[in-house]
């Protein structure tokens, strides 16, 4: 799987920006990077936009949104479709509610995320070691000060650096910018899982998956940019099929464990909560990870087995 791909799925799994970029980000980089309250949203041209979906019944409207996690400030993206959905609505829900659970996350990598008896340089070749000395030196570290990680911990940190190398900052992601929004309004903000659930889809994965997620990754540590610019490119233009190309496909195909952890099961869970909504009354705004609303195993089929139907919107 292209690393680019693997760093999609990482993200699409994993939205506490915060908590990541505290434990992962330079201090400098940080400083530098905008709050997502402070962050402003480049219109989209007439036409254009990330897709956006609504279900309906006698006295419920949910709107689903999908984002990217993390994005460069000049990527054209604000509707005013989308804009005219999260205004209507009386509560907003996210993949996580708490986006800073920085505690919550920093123990499950204590717990999950760290083997100093089982070093991550036993587990590979030495050619394999220097690669990933070589792409950690690039992003200021290396191999030996991840040699205490799991793989899956190594893969996440070496995606994330990846994002933040080619210029994508988290607090400009669509998911943070959103729930800088829904905060302001006062209103109810609701999550289908927590950070530490999200953290568990990766962590508890066969080591032999999580090895092969870190191999992909060291092969094209330096092409993520390339496919990462596409994958914007497709969201930001509503392309909804050439993001499950880009996302989903090559995924399911070559890592179909990553894929199943990260999209069809949560995807099924999330259909559930989204059933149980629908049966209630009101208006929702419902944001997750563009990924998830993409594909043969989309939310909107999941939502289309249970009777469901989710109709895209547009100008």
């Amino acid at each position: 799987m292209r690393f680019a791909r693997l760093s999609s799925c990482l993200r699409s799994a994993l939205t506490v920006g915060a908590a990541l970029s505290a434990l992962f980000v330079a201090p400098s980089a940080l400083a530098q990077a905008p709050t997502a309250a402070s962050a402003a949203v480049v219109a989209a041209p007439a036409g254009s936009g990330p897709g956006l979906w609504v279900v309906q019944d006698e006295d419920s409207t949910l709107y689903l949104f999908g984002t990217i996690h993390a994005l460069k400030p000049e990527t054209p993206w604000g509707t005013a479709r989308m804009d005219q959905a999260f205004a209507s609505a009386d509560e907003y829900w996210f993949e996580v509610a708490d986006l800073d659970d920085q505690a919550g996350v920093i123990a499950l990598m204590q717990t999950k995320g760290v083997s100093p008896d089982r070093p991550l340089s036993s587990l590979l070749t030495a050619e394999e070691v220097a690669d990933l000395d070589a792409a950690a030196r690039s992003i200021g570290a290396s191999a030996a000060k991840l040699d205490s990680l799991r793989p899956w911990l190594a893969s996440l940190q070496l995606a994330l650096a990846s994002i933040n190398k080619a210029g994508y900052v988290a607090n400009n992601g669509g998911d943070q910018v959103l729930h800088a929004r829904a905060a302001a309004t006062g209103k109810p903000i609701k999550g289908f899982e927590t950070a530490i659930q999200q953290f568990g889809f990766i962590a508890d994965m066969p080591e032999d998956t999580q090895l092969a997620m870190l191999r992909s990754g060291l092969k094209e540590f330096d092409q993520a940019d390339v496919m990462l610019n596409r994958m914007v490119t497709a969201w930001s233009t509503g392309d909804v099929d050439g993001l499950d190309v880009l996302i989903g496909q090559e995924a399911k195909t070559e890592s179909p464990e990553l894929y199943d952890a990260i999209f069809t099961r949560r995807n099924e869970t999330w259909a559930d909560q989204i059933q149980t909504l629908l049966a209630g009354a009101g208006t929702a705004f419902i944001s997750v990870g563009a990924g998830h609303l993409a594909g043969a195993d989309s939310l909107q089929s999941k939502l289309a087995q249970r009777g469901i139907t989710a109709t895209r919107i547009t100008d």
